[in-house]
C-alpha cells in the first residue's frame, strides 16, 4: 500500500496549501508588504551626509561602503585623539563601519543610543502624538537608554524605522572562535532584547549559547554576537513567504562574517527565518565560516544542503511541537523556502532538540538544542548528540577542533 507521504498527491496538496496560504497573505495586507522596499530614515541620511562632508585636517572621509580593510588601514591611520572625535560628531556612522577598531564602535554605538533616546524624549512632548503612539514612543526611548547601559558592546545600531542592532558577549577581538545567532521573524529593537520569554530574543539567544560555550571549554576564547542587523519580516506575512529580505540580510552577514577581527573561526546559529538569510549567504560565506546551523527552519531556498554550495558543515534540528513543521516545504514562483532541512534527503546533520518546547525554546538552558549549538561553537563535534540517538551527524568529521 502507497503511503500517504510518497503519493504524488503529497506535492499537489502542498501546492494547493502555499496557494491557500499566499490567498490569506493577499487578503490580509500581504500584498503592501510584499511592495513596501523599507524607507530609508532621514536620520541616517542626515548622519552619512554630515560624514561625506567632514574631513580629518585636508583628508577626506573614507566611503562607509569601502571594505573592511580599506577602512581598517584609515583608522589606523589616525591618532587616537582623532579616532574619538570622529566617533563623538559620527556616532551613527563610525559604529556600523565594518573595519574600525571595535571598542572605538561600542563607543559610537552607546553615544549614537543616547542621542536616539534623546530624540524619543522630545517626542513624548509632541501633543499630537496618540496614546498608541506615545506608548511605543515610551518603549523606543527605554530600549536605547538600556542599550546605552554601562558594560554593553554594541557592534551595531540604527535606529531607522523597526531599526536594527548587534551586540557582542566575550571579548570579539581575542575569540578564537566566534558564534553569530541569526534570528528570525519580527526581530527590531524593540525586540532584541525581552524581560519576559527571554530566551526568544536576540540578547537572550546569544547570552544564553554565551554561557552554555563557557561551560563546554571554560579554557576557549569565545564570543557570540547577537545580530539583529538586518530587516526581518514583521509577522506571517508575504515577506516571511519570500527571500527578498533574507537577501538584503545575507548581504549584511556576509559583510560582518568577512570583517570580523583576527582569523577566528565562525560559527552561523540561525533560528526560524534567520536560516532562509543562513541559507542565502551560504555560497558567499568567507572560509573562516566553518558551520551553519539552523533550528526551527522553514527552509534555506534550496532543495538540498548541495545546493548550498559551502564549504561549511550544515547541521538541522527541530523539535517535535515546533509549528512550523505544517509548513509546506516548497518553493513556486520565488514564494516558500525549499526543501526541509531536516528530511534525510537534505543532507544536513540532523541534531536532537531534546527539551526545547515550541518554536521559540530551541535557547532554553538545560536543552540538548542549546548544548548542541554550545558543542557546534566550540568545535566540540563528538559531543554532538544526533536526532537518531546514533553517531550519523558526526560522521566525517575527525576529531575536535576547540581552539
Amino acid at each position: 500500500m502507497t503511503s500517504f507521504d510518497s503519493s504524488p498527491s503529497l506535492t499537489a496538496w502542498r501546492t494547493l496549501l502555499a496557494l491557500a496560504v499566499v490567498f490569506v497573505m493577499l487578503a490580509s495586507g500581504g500584498w503592501t508588504a510584499l511592495q513596501q522596499h523599507g524607507e530609508r530614515g532621514t536620520v541616517r541620511e542626515r548622519a552619512l551626509s554630515a560624514w561625506e562632508k567632514d574631513r580629518v585636517g585636508a583628508r577626506r572621509l573614507p566611503d562607509p561602503a569601502a571594505s573592511p580593510g580599506r577602512l581598517a588601514a584609515f583608522f589606523a591611520s589616525l591618532s587616537a585623539a582623532q579616532r574619538v572625535r570622529l566617533a563623538d560628531r559620527h556616532p551613527l556612522v563610525v559604529g556600523n563601519l565594518n573595519g574600525a577598531p571595535l571598542t572605538l564602535r561600542y563607543r559610537a554605538n552607546r553615544l549614537a543610543a543616547l542621542q536616539a533616546r534623546d530624540v524619543e524624549r522630545q517626542r513624548m512632548r509632541d501633543a499630537r502624538l496618540s496614546a498608541d503612539g506615545r506608548h511605543q514612543t515610551t518603549r523606543r526611548m527605554h530600549r536605547f537608554q538600556s542599550l546605552a547601559g554601562a558594560g554593553r558592546s554594541i557592534l551595531a545600531f540604527d535606529p531607522t524605522g523597526n531599526g536594527r542592532a548587534a551586540e557582542v558577549f566575550g571579548d570579539l577581538g581575542s575569540a578564537r572562535r566566534v558564534s553569530v545567532v541569526v534570528p528570525g521573524v519580527d526581530t527590531n529593537l524593540l525586540t532584541f532584547e525581552r524581560t519576559e520569554r527571554h530566551y526568544t530574543a536576540p540578547v537572550g539567544m546569544a547570552k544564553s549559547l554565551y554561557a552554555a560555550e563557557r561551560a563546554a571549554a571554560p579554557r576557549a576564547r569565545t564570543a557570540v554576537i547577537a545580530w539583529a542587523d538586518y530587516t526581518a519580516p514583521s509577522g506571517i506575512g508575504m515577506d516571511a513567504l519570500t527571500g527578498r529580505l533574507a537577501s538584503d540580510g545575507a548581504a549584511r552577514l556576509n559583510a560582518l562574517t568577512s570583517a570580523l577581527p583576527g582569523d577566528s573561526r565562525v560559527s552561523l546559529i540561525c533560528h526560524s527565518y534567520g536560516s532562509v538569510v543562513c541559507g542565502v549567504a551560504a555560497r558567499q560565506l568567507p572560509a573562516r565560516v566553518t558551520d551553519v546551523a539552523v533550528a526551527g527552519s522553514p527552509g534555506m531556498r534550496v532543495g538540498s544542503a548541495g545546493q548550498l554550495h559551502t564549504h561549511a558543515r550544515v547541521w538541522a534540528m527541530r523539535d517535535q511541537d515546533d509549528w512550523v513543521q505544517i509548513l509546506p516545504y516548497l518553493k513556486v514562483g520565488g514564494l516558500g523556502h525549499g526543501a526541509d532541512p531536516v528530511t534525510p534527503g537534505f543532507g544536513a546533520r540532523v541534531l536532537s532538540a531534546r527539551g526545547a518546547v515550541g518554536h521559540g525554546g530551541y535557547f532554553e538552558p538545560g536543552t540538548e538544542s542549546l548544548e548542541n549549538f554550545a558543542d557546534i561553537g566550540v568545535g566540540s563535534y563528538r559531543n554532538t548528540s544526533c536526532a537518531d540517538a546514533g553517531d550519523g551527524c558526526r560522521s566525517g568529521i575527525s576529531g575536535d577542533e576547540v581552539i
